[in-house]
């Protein structure tokens, strides 16, 4: 008897089928890993001793402990996201993370047509995805794969900001109510709304989709 794919996976792969083909149209590298381990060893392939590599705000790379992975390549990890570190350390970190040799991320949301949608309350995320570092390589699980950029900023204001808000104990209205309410205070995270719709001129970057679910 073969091997059954699950209805489950079988949706996954045709759907990020569909994400990948249309990405590279808009001419990003793509590519689609089935499980987590796999894409965790294609990133491993990319880092090597002594480069910098830049560590954008994802729940994804810390579930796939992908900077401490880093670390053990003996790459320079640059990571403003470690517990304890005052807050112009964690400045100087985001600004030489436009600058590195490697930057990893994930992304908020991945259109059907190949669309990155993202929110960033600091924007260095955003800003080191467009320009800058000499590779870049966006993690995706395909929960984060949405019909449309309207489908996509609805997904964030619904379930991934306030799920970060939560994450990061910060006390804006959606972590208590669990859903965005366009808040106006100083500690709002949601400031900068960026879609990236072609490959940046000068910048490569890579989308490693993924078929499970990863981060928010």
């Amino acid at each position: 008897m073969g091997y059954k794919v699950s209805e489950h996976q079988w949706h996954n792969e045709q759907i990020a089928e569909r994400v990948i083909k249309a990405l590279r149209k808009n001419g990003f590298e793509a590519e689609y890993y089935g499980s987590s381990e796999a894409v965790v060893e294609a990133v491993d392939e990319l880092i090597s001793p002594g480069m910098s590599v830049g560590i954008g705000g994802s729940v994804t790379l810390q579930e796939l402990n992908i900077p401490e992975k880093a670390a053990e390549k003996g790459a320079e990890v640059l990571n403003h996201n470690v517990p304890g570190l005052e807050p112009e350390v964690k400045l100087e970190i985001r600004r030489k993370q436009l600058t590195s040799d490697l930057f990893l991320c994930s992304t908020n949301g991945l259109t059907l047509d190949g669309h990155l949608v993202n929110i960033d309350g600091t924007g260095n995320r955003v800003a080191a995805m467009t320009f800058g570092p000499k590779q870049v390589v966006v993690i995706a699980g395909v929960n984060k794969i949405v019909k449309d950029e309207e489908a996509a900023f609805q997904r964030i204001r619904f379930e991934a900001a306030p799920k970060n808000n939560k994450r990061l104990n910060i006390p804006n209205p959606c972590a208590s109510t669990g859903t965005c309410e366009d808040c106006a205070g100083k500690t709002r995270i949601c400031n900068i709304y960026s879609v990236i719709r072609k490959r940046p001129s000068v910048t490569n970057i890579k989308i490693l989709v993924v078929g499970e679910d990863l981060g928010f």
